[in-house]
């Protein structure tokens, strides 16, 4: 892993507003302002939600089951990547560019968040846990690999929405030194939405990393499976004595379209795994031990 040039960095969390449009221009010109915001605050890192690009299914035929739409949002991919790259580039930011459904070589979709570096170079991240409206009703397949990113200011790793429920795929991140947890997520009701929040929240406290989780808002009143969008973007942190009081350092107002901007220190992270009041990411070697050996006794 190479040094981080810097300790310090500042981010920015979109809480987008997905509205419907009737060109895809429109759509354009709303993400370039996204990410002109985040630049202009000084920003090196600005993440997106997940499927803030649905807006362009306001562009088809919304009466077509929804499982065709994303089909037609995932014929824009190239134009999307395109234009998140000359962004990138343009303003000298690292962006994660929320989720779009993409479609596979074998004709199968899959909602992937794709990294953009300041250079407009990009990888990808996969999302590796369905939700049941996804597999059952939108046919979108899981992927199948978990990535670690290697970044000018640390390691990045990314959870899109349901994933972070799953402790042991951050833990697996956290182990590969990241630092840094970008939770793009999209939510239609407030049980949904808290149970990412939640999750987010103890994923930063068991693996002592920052977590930035951004959200969804507004929606398209003509096509039923995007109508309505409930979240509240945070950057979120460990809790001890180096880190914000709550382990909050930025949260937005629920379900306004907005920003977040909230500047990190990533070498306090890494003292806090060396020297924190308690060593959580350290001591779960000792778990794994505990858990290949789980005693059943019978009362």
């Amino acid at each position: 892993m190479k040094e981080p040039r810097e300790g310090r960095i500042r981010i920015a969390g979109v809480q987008y507003r997905i509205r419907p449009i009737e060109r895809v221009a429109q759509f354009e010109d709303q993400v370039a302002a996204t990410v002109a915001a985040a630049a202009d605050y000084g920003c090196r890192l600005a993440v997106l939600p997940e499927y803030f690009t649905l807006q362009l299914a306001s562009l088809g035929d919304v009466r077509r089951p929804f499982s065709e739409q994303l089909r037609e949002v995932a014929s824009y991919v190239p134009q999307f990547v395109d234009l998140m790259s000359r962004l990138a580039r343009r303003h000298g930011i690292y962006v994660v560019a929320g989720t779009i459904p993409v479609q596979d070589s074998g004709d199968e979709l899959r909602n992937e968040s794709f990294l953009f570096s300041a250079t407009g170079e990009h990888a990808v991240q996969g999302k590796l846990h369905m939700t049941r409206f996804e597999k059952e009703d939108w046919h979108v397949s899981a992927s199948q690999r978990l990535k670690v990113f290697e970044t000018d200011f640390g390691r990045i790793a990314i959870a899109i929405c349901y994933d972070v429920e799953f402790p042991e795929l951050v833990r697996a991140a956290a182990r590969k030194g990241a630092q840094l947890l970008a939770v793009p997520s999209n939510t239609d009701d407030r049980q949904g939405f808290l149970r990412v929040r939640y999750c987010a929240h103890a994923r930063t406290i068991e693996n002592q990393m920052y977590v930035i989780h951004t959200t969804t808002v507004g929606g398209l009143p003509r096509v039923p499976d995007v109508c309505l969008n409930v979240g509240q973007a945070s950057i979120l942190t460990p809790c001890d004595f180096a880190f914000a009081r709550d382990g909050i350092l930025a949260e937005s107002t629920m379900n306004q379209e907005g920003m977040i901007v909230g500047e990190l220190n990533m070498k306090t992270i890494d003292d806090s795994r060396s020297f924190g009041t308690v060593l959580p990411l350290n001591d779960s070697n000792h778990t794994r031990e505990l858990i290949a050996d789980v005693e059943e006794i019978a009362l």
